[in-house]
This record gives structure tokens, sequence and C-alpha cells, in this order.
């Protein structure tokens, strides 16, 4: 028999989120992370997919960190019995990374591997926060697809160029400046390399570091390191290193959209 979700009472919160996951010290360790964030609110957990099924359609999370691997019903099962329409954020939880390509496929918004990185449960919730802002409609507005950006304003002086999102091969951050490389030229774009990735199509451009991130139809070969990092080699022969944190997502993220791996 499946157990029943801890449900909390509570309002008022930026970020409803929803922890699933059948080991008790998982589940702890994500709602330890979360208490620190003043703009998310718990409002239940979860411990087999049939209970988090049930409460995903009652409760109707902003947000759910869900274990891949449960008995019974797994995580990626119950997300997929949603209707695309009604499911919510999905951050998926697994020791495995073969799950990664299927995870994209059920348009889970991050992927993070056990034992949990820091730095990547942060960035992870960073995105949800930015996907959340786009999906909630205004008081005036419908619903509407996300707008990504297709060009920015680099100024040169007195000048501004345009460059287009199709001309980026991949961005650094640069302190408050984000570099752009776009063929071979660099161009400074006076935006803090977290918020421009707010604006970046996640079907086009990938997170390899904290501080960079990759156009994939740019990425030639990945190369594994002994540490668990990996090497890229774009197109151009430019070399780039990929943190193991964002390596099964990137792998995922090429898979997808046709790119070796």
């Amino acid at each position: 028999m499946p157990q029943p979700c801890g449900i909390r009472a509570g309002a008022g919160v930026t970020l409803r989120v929803l922890v699933v996951d059948d080991e008790p010290l998982a589940r702890g360790g994500v709602r330890a992370r979360l208490a620190t964030q003043p703009d998310v609110q718990v409002i239940g957990e979860c411990a087999d997919g049939e209970s988090a099924l049930a409460a995903m359609g009652t409760q109707r999370p902003d947000l759910v960190f869900i274990d891949v691997q449960m008995p019974g019903l797994n995580g990626l099962d119950a997300l997929e019995r949603l209707p695309p329409t009604e499911r919510p954020l999905a951050i998926l939880l697994t020791a495995h990374a073969q799950f990664a390509l299927r995870a994209f496929a059920a348009h889970a918004l991050d992927y993070l591997l056990k034992p949990i990185d820091d730095e990547r449960f942060a960035d992870a919730l960073d995105r949800a926060r930015q996907a959340l802002a786009l999906r909630r409609p205004d008081a005036s507005a419908s619903r509407v697809a996300p707008v990504y950006a297709s060009r920015f304003e680099v100024r040169l002086g007195q000048r501004v160029q345009l460059v287009d999102a199709a001309q980026i091969d991949w961005v650094e951050a640069q302190g408050d400046y984000a570099g752009l490389h776009a063929g071979g030229r660099l161009h400074l774009l006076r935006e803090p390399l977290h918020r421009l990735a707010a604006r970046l199509d996640p079907a086009q451009f990938a997170r390899i570091h904290r501080s960079a991130i990759v156009r994939l139809d740019r990425v030639a070969e990945l190369q594994a390191l002994s540490n668990r990092d990996s090497l890229l080699r774009l197109h151009d022969g430019t070399p780039l290193r990929a943190s193991r944190t964002y390596v099964d997502a990137l792998r995922a993220a090429l898979l997808a959209v046709g790119t070796p791996a």
C-alpha cells in the first residue's frame, strides 16, 4: 500500500515544493537545503510514486523534487501519467546517470545525481524560479510560451552592435559582464551570467560550468577526464571544461539535439 504524503498547510510564498523520495534521509537532505530559502515552502513529502501522483493532482505544487527509482511506480512514470499541461516543474533525483535522456524527454527541468552537490542544487533551484516566473501569467494576460532572446545589444564606445543568439558559440562570466564568444570575437554584455542564462533558449544552450554556457550545436566532441569533469571541443577547435556536476545533464541535452556525446 502506498504511504500517504505529509501535506503541510501554508500560503504566501513564491515557490510551493513537493519532495518525493522513498529514503527518509534523502528527503531530509532536500528539505534542509530548501529550509534556507525564504521564498520556498515545502507543502508536502511523499515516499512513493502513487502518493506523489495523487499529491501532484490535488496539491498542484509549483515544483517537485522527485526520485527516479522507487518501489512500485517510479518518479518518471508518475510524472508521465499527468498530462503535460498539468505537470509541475520537476527536478529529478537519482544515483544513476542512465536516466538523463528520459528525463529530458519528460521535460524535466533538471537532473541531480546523488549525493547531491550543493552548487548544482542551488543552480537547479534558480532555474526553477526562472521557469516559474515565465509560467505564471499576470493578471491581465493569458499564459504564453516563453520567449527567449534572439539578439543582444553590445556597446562599443558610442556605438551599439547587435549580436544574434544564433551567432554565439559560448558564453563566459566576467564579473558583472557576460562574454559572448561569436565567430572568433569576444563581445562584453553588461549582464551577469546567471541573469543571461534565463534568457537563453534551453533547447539551444546549456550550462557547462558555474561560469560558462555553451551553444549545443557548436559542440563537436566530449571527452571524459579522470576527475569526472569532461573536456568539450567546439567545431572551431575551442576547448572548454565541463564541470562534473553539469556533465550528465549536458550529455542528455546533446543527445536531444542530435549531437554525438
